[in-house]
């Protein structure tokens, strides 16, 4: 499989400046950091009325270089990137705080700072002051960032964003695709302030030079001009990228040989089968037992009916790969790997108990704290998806494992929608509904992606349905695949199955199960704390009249009524 290839050309030089307040840098890491975090170029410049701006620059260049590799692999660009950028603006800005820099911010610990990260076939930039990135595609010079300065008069200005002014900063962000042969740039005022577009477009694109020498010569060239500036810059030519044809990318799984059907009592990679735990046409789950630990395990073999379907196997692989990554008790855990497998499988522990499902029928009608208590442990394990960025997109009873201490698993992973692996070529597509539509949320239906209000959604449909024994739409939610039909779906009040509940918990569940994403509760914990505490705007609200509520119960009763009284008018008339 192809990957990612750059040419990188870097030069700096304090020039008439005493010393060079600028720094940049680039990591290119190895397999598979590569693949999952991508390349990553920063560049910070100081600013000249501070005598510590350089160990900003350095701090903020060196930081990010190295924390954004140590983020997890699951989260998005996006999110690592920030994270560790606001993480360093705030050690920086407390350092100045500690010291008499936070009288005079511009003498302190103050620094511009520009970022891109390249994964897969994307360009993310983070930006943050007035260092240019620009892009060279087609001999067409293009500056993709905006300066943040402020201008007080035609020749005078001041700087509007840096890191370490203020306790938050704000950063420019924007994802670019990119092709092979583009040219990017970075350069510090010095550089660009000084040298024609017309020439430096001539020069990066001259064939007869390494980028190394390129990027002294441009340094040069304006230094010449008459920069008074410290000079730094950096070029990156994007050589290859990694292929989106499929069966290069297949060569890059480690995929094997799908085992056999197995049996009890068969031995098996070191394990001996001892019964088989669910059979379907897309996987066979069996309990083995460990021949080293005499430890129970839970094997799962893809049916070899998929045996050429790469996305399903890709996706068959993830599983225990997302349950390496979620360390929670809440969440389906894998089985420790320590030994080499013969064939493609995956390997999780095993929990003795009970599905969700199966629980529901032995207690139809359970207490509404046991209710509480399920949901809250659900909702901790989705939490545990959700801080790694993962959606899970498959909640539903039988996914749900209840053991015998009452503790709740989600055990299904085969649908997790991962962010930082979505951003690579994979071959599965995310325009798939992965779920099981009763308990999908309406957006999936749209073709829209999911968010967490989604796991949201699927929460409260099994919140109701232990409540009620019923859906809260029934089973129209899979058939509305437009706005029109979402908006006509009428959701049917709790108190109409199960009038014990009372009206509160009813309104916290009408709310989570809003078509609209946007008018659910905005956080699991928000939806959690609704059903335990009596939201106040619920309080206002009673049950309506009876005949609103039941009609044909309504009317039954004044039947009934009316009955009595007309056999009471005839007895007493005779």
């Amino acid at each position: 499989m192809s990957q990612l290839q750059l040419s990188i050309g870097q030069y700096t030089a304090k020039g008439r400046k005493e010393i060079n307040q600028d720094f940049h840098d680039v990591r290119v890491p190895s397999e598979p950091l590569l693949s999952t975090k991508g390349v990553a170029i920063a560049m910070a410049d100081g600013i000249s009325s501070s005598k510590v701006s350089q160990e900003a620059s350095k701090i903020s260049v060196t930081y990010f270089l190295e924390d954004y590799f140590s983020t997890s692999e699951a989260w998005s660009v996006k999110k690592s990137a920030q994270r560790v950028i606001q993480a360093t603006n705030s050690w920086i800005y407390a350092q100045n705080r500690q010291n008499l820099y936070h009288l005079e911010k511009d003498r302190g610990y103050v620094c511009t700072f520009s970022a891109m990260v390249i994964k897969s076939t994307t360009a993310y930039l983070f930006h943050i002051g007035d260092i240019r990135i620009y892009r060279l595609r087609n001999s067409v010079l293009e500056q993709l960032t905006a300066d943040h300065r402020t201008w007080v008069s035609r020749d005078k200005s001041y700087l509007a964003r840096a890191l370490g002014i203020d306790a938050n900063v704000r950063i420019d962000y924007e994802a670019l695709d990119v092709k092979e042969r583009d040219v990017f740039l970075f350069m510090t005022d010095g550089v660009y302030e000084f040298v024609n577009d017309e020439w430096l477009v001539e020069k990066v694109s001259e064939n007869d030079e390494s980028f190394e020498l390129k990027a002294k010569d441009i340094v040069e060239k304006a230094y010449q001009e008459g920069s008074d500036d410290n000079l730094t810059i950096q070029i990156i030519r994007i050589e290859a990228l990694p292929q989106e044809n499929a069966e290069e990318m297949q060569q890059n799984l480690p995929f094997k040989q799908i085992p056999p059907i197995l049996e009890a009592r068969m031995e098996f990679d070191g394990y001996t089968i001892i019964r088989e735990l669910s059979n379907s046409n897309r996987s066979h789950v069996y309990l083995a037992k460990d021949n080293a630990t005499d430890a129970s395990a839970v094997i799962k073999i893809p049916s070899t009916e998929h045996k050429e379907d790469k996305a399903y196997l890709e996706r068959f692989l993830l599983e225990e790969w997302i349950a390496r990554r979620i360390h929670n008790q809440h969440v389906l855990k894998a089985y420790p790997q320590d030994r080499e497998r013969n064939y493609l499988y995956t390997v999780m522990e095993y929990v003795e108990g009970q599905t969700l499902r199966q629980w529901m029928i032995d207690n139809p009608k359970p207490s509404l704290e046991e209710v509480r208590e399920i949901a809250q442990q659900v909702a901790k394990g989705l939490l545990a998806f959700h801080r790694q960025e993962m959606i899970h997109q498959d909640l539903r009873p039988v996914n749900i494992m209840i053991d015998k201490t009452g503790s709740i698993k989600i055990i299904d992973l085969g649908a997790v929608r991962i962010a930082g692996i979505a951003e690579i070529n994979t071959l599965t597509d995310e325009g798939d509904i992965l779920g099981t539509m009763t308990y999908s949320a309406p957006e999936y239906f749209l073709g829209d992606a999911g968010t967490y209000r989604s796991d949201l959604f699927s929460l409260a449909v099994i919140v109701y349905q232990m409540l009620s024994g019923k859906l809260p739409y029934g089973t129209r939610v899979a058939a509305a695949n437009t706005k029109g039909a979402q908006h006509r779906l009428k959701y049917a009040p709790l108190y109409t199955q199960n009038s014990d509940v009372p009206i509160w918990i009813d309104e916290a569940l009408r709310k989570a199960l809003h078509v609209d994403p946007y008018k659910r509760h905005s956080e699991l914990s928000e939806f959690i704390y609704d059903l335990r505490y009596p939201n106040p705007k619920y309080l206002k609200k009673v049950h309506p009249p009876l005949v609103e509520r039941n009609p044909v119960a309504y009317w039954q009763i004044v039947a009934g009524v009316l009955t009595a009284i007309n056999i009471f008018l005839l007895l007493n008339i005779r």
